[in-house]
């Protein structure tokens, strides 16, 4: 068992601090930036590099304002009620991946009309350089000592002193890092490297996602202000996770279905 100790300052410069968040918030967006660019030097991808670094750009500003938002509608609504001022107290902390997906949706869909191209096209290109910055943003999680896990009795088990209680738990944030961050990067990045229909990348993203998702809210604690918030076990972030999970399967389907005769 391990006591966790680690700050989450990165660089303390007196009254300016760089925490480890930020900076894998940098990683991410930089090395989705770096994929993409490698991506759009293919000579059938149909993309330039200057279409590449517009995309990134406007896809944090998508992920950082429907992060935020998300966090707040979903997570502490409550709170905003009281404090509408409260949504834009950043320095807090507090985002949402399921926001940040919405945001970033939004985002892509003006985006695509802006550069001639179809929605799916965006969000397939987009999809594969996607994961490297969720796993960033877990280890971030973990540095940060948040999001810990459930009580457990296993050998790797973490005391996370922010929790208040001293019970060794699951690092939940390093299973998210595993699943979310590298084994979906490596399936993505591997089944994009082949042409394929278009909305089968997205799709693909949606399942793998809402199910790595939905697998770990089992071992990670549920949020203290919300709790289970169904039949004693389902979790905000697996109730989210479900959509993304029915709609990757329609898009796979739409991706794959039979054509018709008048597609043909």
């Amino acid at each position: 068992m391990w006591v966790h100790n680690i700050d989450p300052v990165a660089v303390n410069l007196g009254p300016l601090q760089i925490h480890w968040y930020g900076l894998m918030y940098l990683l991410g967006f930089a090395s989705a930036w770096w994929l993409g660019v490698q991506r759009a030097r293919r000579t059938d991808s149909g993309w330039t590099e200057e279409q590449v670094s517009d995309l990134i750009f406007w896809g944090a500003i998508g992920v950082i304002l429907g992060g935020r938002l998300g966090y707040v509608l979903f997570y502490n609504f409550g709170q905003f009620l009281q404090d509408p001022l409260w949504l834009f107290a950043i320095w807090e902390g507090g985002m949402s991946f399921h926001g940040g997906l919405i945001g970033v949706i939004v985002v892509m869909y003006l985006f695509a009309r802006k550069q001639g191209k179809t929605w799916m096209q965006v969000t397939d290109f987009l999809a594969p350089l996607v994961p490297i910055g969720l796993g960033a943003g877990r280890i971030g999680n973990f540095i940060g000592g948040e999001l810990w896990g459930r009580t457990t009795d296993l050998p790797w088990a973490i005391v996370f002193p922010r929790s208040g209680d001293g019970i060794p738990r699951h690092p939940s944030q390093l299973y998210e890092f595993a699943l979310e961050g590298v084994l979906l990067f490596l399936i993505l990045w591997w089944f994009s490297n082949k042409p394929r229909p278009t909305r089968a990348v997205s799709g693909l993203f949606l399942l793998l996602y809402g199910m790595f998702r939905i697998l770990v809210e089992f071992f990670r604690e549920p949020d203290i202000q919300l709790g289970f918030v169904a039949l004693d076990w389902v979790t905000q972030g697996q109730l989210l996770s479900l959509p993304m999970v029915v709609l990757g399967c329609v898009l796979l389907w739409l991706a794959y279905r039979p054509m018709t005769r008048l597609e043909k």
